[in-house]
C-alpha cells in the first residue's frame, strides 16, 4: 500500500473516531469534509438520531480513494424522513467510498438499505 492510501485510511479512522457519538457541529465537519453533499447528509442525519455512530468494520484505501463498510447506530430522537422522534434505537450496515482532497473528503458514495432504516422507526 502505498504512503497516500496509508494517509487516507489513517484519516478515516481518525474522522470515524472524531464524530462517533459526538456532537457533529460544523466547525468539527468543517475539519474533516469539504463536499457539500455530504455535510448536509451528516445535518440530516444528526437532526434525526443526534450523536449517531459510524462503526467501521473493514478500510480498504487505494491512494486517494477510502471505501468503509460501516455500521450506523443511533436513537431517533429527531424527525427523520418525515417519521416523528420514535426513541427507537437503530442500526444499519452501510458502505461509504471517499475520496481525499487537500487533506479532507472532497467526494463520497454511500449504499445503504434505507428500507430497513425506516422499518425500524415505523413497526
Amino acid at each position: 500500500m502505498n504512503t497516500v492510501a496509508i494517509d487516507s485510511k489513517q484519516f478515516i479512522q481518525e474522522y470515524f473516531n472524531a464524530l462517533s457519538g459526538q456532537p457533529k457541529t460544523e466547525r468539527l465537519v468543517d475539519r474533516y469534509v469539504s463536499d457539500e453533499g455530504l455535510k448536509e447528509h451528516i445535518r440530516i442525519a444528526e437532526a434525526g438520531f443526534p450523536e449517531y455512530e459510524l462503526i467501521p468494520s473493514l478500510l480498504v484505501a487505494e491512494g486517494d480513494l477510502v471505501a468503509a463498510r460501516c455500521t450506523f447506530r443511533g436513537v431517533h430522537k429527531g424527525e427523520f424522513a418525515g417519521v416523528k422522534p420514535t426513541g427507537r434505537r437503530v442500526s444499519a450496515d452501510l458502505m461509504i467510498f471517499y475520496r481525499m482532497r487537500d487533506g479532507r473528503i472532497a467526494e463520497h458514495w454511500m449504499q445503504m438499505d434505507a428500507r430497513e432504516l425506516i422499518e425500524q422507526l415505523t413497526r
